[in-house]
């Protein structure tokens, strides 16, 4: 009888890819059973993976009773929280917590959770504001705490951000407007093509990863790499363009200003994975991660034009 893999965010860019990854892997879409979690099962795109063979149940995250008949049963489950619905780190938390208790409970023998570092930890108190990071480091650190068995995947910066921040100019030139200096290092990620890459590279070195963070990311780019392969694949002049932390904030809706100010100041300092090599991750890897070039080639007809 097959395993089942309980997958959250069936529909959406990491949840997608993992489900896509397992169905197209000639081992594990016969080792194992997959439900995917959504919030709305008779959506166009939940009714695709029905089609496929995926269980789709609905779910709601801050429902103790409901999280725990998702995971029943489960051999192992994907977690990734989506702290941009309520904004608020605490009910991202609650949220992770519930799944958490009732992984635990259910008996799941690989829990697998998409986290973050805590930044303000990071950066000793000097970027307080990223709460997006640091409540899935908050999760992170309950999972271990609970001795439930994990493996934590850490998604780099999307590289799909790009096709709305790189706007091109009265002057016909492309620019990318930053608050941080060419010092900043950018772990660029595919999420739609690369988290399937990873998650099912660490189902299948399960139980050797237990207790590790995977870091998902194809390299560390600066800015000036970003814009100089820009213009390599699509032919289109770009340019880096250094704005001040105010300017930045000025572009910002309020409510979220200092927290995206700060999300791209640990990129200078002290790093968005604090520092830490890519290396021993994509090593584990069947197939490599996506590159920019190779993202820019799939995108540039759609994001970008002449």
């Amino acid at each position: 009888m097959s395993k089942i893999i309980t997958v959250f965010g069936a529909t959406g860019n990491q949840g997608g890819s993992v489900i896509k990854a397992i169905l197209a892997d000639p081992h594990l879409s016969k080792e194992f059973k997959i439900r995917g979690i959504t919030r709305d099962t008779s959506k166009p795109s939940s009714q695709e993976l029905a089609k496929q063979g995926v269980e789709m149940m609905s779910a709601d995250m801050s429902s103790t009773t409901s999280v725990a008949q998702a995971v029943a049963k489960s051999h192992a489950v994907f977690l990734v929280t989506n702290f941009w619905e309520s904004t608020s780190k605490e009910v991202e938390y609650a949220q992770g917590k519930n799944i958490a208790d009732a992984a635990k409970a259910a008996g799941v023998s690989h829990f697998i959770f998409s986290s973050l570092i805590n930044v303000t930890e990071a950066s000793k108190g000097r970027l307080p504001h990223v709460s997006h990071f640091d409540g899935k480091a908050d999760i992170e650190k309950y999972v271990r705490a609970i001795g439930l068995p994990a493996t934590f995947v850490l998604p780099g910066y999307f590289m799909s951000n790009f096709e709305t921040s790189l706007r091109k100019g009265e002057d016909g030139v492309y620019a990318l407007a930053l608050p941080v200096s060419d010092q900043a290092q950018f772990p660029l990620f595919d999420v739609s093509a690369d988290t399937g890459k990873y998650v099912t590279a660490v189902i299948k070195q399960y139980p050797h990863v237990l207790g590790k963070d995977i870091y998902e990311a194809a390299d560390y780019y600066t800015a000036s790499r970003i814009v100089t392969e820009f213009t390599q694949v699509t032919g289109l002049p770009a340019k880096v363009v250094q704005i001040t932390p105010e300017q930045y904030k000025g572009f910002m809706p309020a409510a979220v200003a200092d927290e995206l100010l700060e999300n791209h100041q640990l990129l200078e300092d002290p790093g968005y994975y604090a520092g830490a090599s890519l290396g021993e991750s994509i090593g584990i890897l069947e197939q490599k991660p996506t590159s920019w070039k190779e993202y820019l080639e799939k995108a540039k007809g759609r994001a970008w034009k002449d």
